[in-house]
C-alpha cells in the first residue's frame, strides 16, 4: 500500500494558494473609491469627467460646476457612457448618495475609474 501523504500535502499546498490568489484578486477587484462630497475639489484635476446622476429636473435645480448628467433611472443609462473615456476617472454624485454608490459599482464593473462623491448634493449644498 502507497503512502499518499505527501500527494495530499501538496494537494492542500495548492489549493491554499489559489484561494490566497482569488481572495487578493477579488478584494482588489471591482471596489470603487469614495470620498465625502464636501471635501471634493476640481482645482488640479485632470483627465476627469464629474458625472451627476440626477434626474434632469434635480440637474436644473443646481449642480456642481463642469458635472454632466446622466440619469441613472434612464433605461439607456449605459448607453449614454459611450462618450466618456474610459481612461478619464469618473467622479459621481446624486442627491443623497445612493444612485451614485450603486452608479459607481456598475460603472466599475464597466472598466471605469470611479470615485463615488458620498453625501450627494445635498450634503455639498449644506457645506455652502
Amino acid at each position: 500500500m502507497k503512502n499518499n501523504t505527501f500527494d495530499l500535502q501538496d494537494h492542500t499546498m495548492k489549493n491554499s494558494w489559489i484561494i490566497l490568489v482569488l481572495s487578493i484578486l477579488l478584494t482588489s477587484c471591482g471596489k470603487s473609491q469614495s470620498i465625502s462630497i464636501t471635501d471634493f475639489s476640481q482645482e488640479g484635476l485632470q483627465d476627469y469627467t464629474l458625472l451627476d446622476v440626477r434626474t434632469p429636473e434635480e440637474f436644473s435645480d443646481g449642480h456642481l460646476e463642469n458635472a454632466i448628467n446622466i440619469n441613472w433611472y434612464d433605461a439607456n443609462f449605459v448607453d449614454q457612457l459611450k462618450d466618456i473615456p474610459k481612461e478619464n476617472t469618473l467622479y459621481v454624485y446624486c442627491k443623497k448618495g445612493g444612485r451614485s454608490a450603486e452608479a459607481a459599482t456598475l460603472l466599475d464593473s464597466l472598466g471605469y475609474k470611479v470615485i463615488d462623491l458620498q453625501g450627494g448634493y445635498d450634503a455639498y449644498q449644506a457645506k455652502q
